[in-house]
């Protein structure tokens, strides 16, 4: 089992979602670098990662995923926010540190099935 803070699961949860959305977006057929940077900020921003986190809470998360997501919504950090207020950043948190879990873990088939899952939130938002 992992036993790294929830900061740490968020560290490596952020840097592995980012690839995901780059590559989602190639998927896409985005091409074009400031077309792939204003879509990526699309699912990237603490906003958007709040609003799934929200929506995956009630019904996606396993109750194991729902305890990493606590651990990393509820992490103190010293981090101040600069385009989300606290709560909604402790939200994007607490995602990131489930997708960091699941990496750490290899559990790819549930990784790939929360990024769809994730993706599908944020288009129809």
């Amino acid at each position: 089992m992992i036993q790294y803070n929830g900061l740490t699961l968020a560290y490596i949860g952020d840097a592995y979602y980012e690839l995901a959305v780059r590559n989602h977006l190639l998927d896409l057929q985005y091409t074009k670098v400031k077309e792939l940077h204003d879509n990526a900020i699309r699912y990237t921003n603490a906003i958007s990662q709040a609003a799934a986190a929200r929506v995956l809470s009630k019904t996606f998360y396993t109750e194991f995923e729902l305890s990493i997501f606590k651990r990393g919504r509820n992490a103190t950090s010293t981090h101040k926010p600069k385009n989300a207020d606290v709560i909604t950043y402790n939200i994007s948190t607490g995602f990131e540190a489930v997708i960091g879990y699941l990496y750490l873990v290899q559990n790819q088939e549930r990784l790939l099935e929360l990024l769809e899952r994730t993706f599908e939130i944020i288009e129809e938002l």
